[in-house]
């Protein structure tokens, strides 16, 4: 039986580079795969040489609970431990700020999620969203269900989104599913498959992602707390 994970992703500020280059580390706008394969490797205790290969191969699938915005910051590197009086660089980073994911991996042996979420209630290494400074919630875990991504997301019928954000929306809400595309799919390609994370040679792989689904959910606000414009809904539901 086919069974997935679900995972919750949700803090002021998380980033996940795909296509960073040199000194600008940019974000995606839904979770990357190596970021969340890298999230139960460094639960696992596993370290950044070793195998990850069993990992990237496990499906995933991802519901936009609440996109976000993006967040541009400055920051400057200097590597003072080699050499202290070396000229710092100017790095720019870019976040997704006050964003929330429900994250599904699915695996068609349940023990081995049961394995996973056990160690990501009790990690070896801290958990991050993609960067240090961007620590998992601590709910981050938020249960095994017996279906595939799909359903799993479809069926979890809380939604995480921010009261705010609630009151913007409508009396109910269509979010939107991205994930791996099967065999024979045309998607989006995203070169965020973990091959090995070690430092001196990083490497990643491509997959296709696939955007055709959606979960439909009851806005848990009363009708009066609500501020909705229809066509603004539409439009960011599209």
């Amino acid at each position: 039986m086919t069974s997935s994970l679900l995972l919750l992703l949700k803090g002021p500020m998380q980033s996940w580079g795909d296509e960073s280059r040199y000194a600008t580390r940019t974000t995606a706008s839904t979770p990357s795969k190596s970021g969340i394969v890298g999230l139960i490797a460094a639960a696992q205790g596993r370290r950044r040489t070793d195998t990850i290969e069993d990992l990237a191969h496990l499906r995933l699938a991802v519901r936009v609970d609440q996109s976000g915005s993006l967040l541009r910051d400055y920051q400057t590197a200097q590597p003072w431990q080699r050499d202290p009086k070396a000229s710092a660089k100017l790095i720019t980073r870019y976040f997704l700020s006050d964003a929330a994911f429900v994250v599904a991996v699915e695996a068609e042996d349940r023990s081995l999620l049961e394995g996973f979420a056990e160690v990501l209630n009790d990690p070896v290494y801290p958990l991050f969203m993609g960067r240090r400074s961007c620590p998992v919630p601590p709910n981050l875990v938020l249960g095994i269900v017996d279906k595939p991504v799909v359903e799993a997301l479809q069926g979890h019928q809380t939604w995480h989104a921010t009261k705010n954000h609630m009151k913007t929306c409508g009396e109910q809400v269509t979010l939107p599913i991205y994930r791996d595309a099967q065999a024979g799919e045309v998607g989006v390609a995203r070169q965020d498959v973990p091959v090995s994370y070690n430092p001196e040679h990083r490497k990643y792989g491509w997959r296709e992602v696939v955007q055709t689904d959606y979960a439909t959910l009851t806005n848990p606000l009363e009708p009066n707390e609500l501020q909705a414009d229809p066509f603004l809904e539409a439009v960011l539901n599209a």
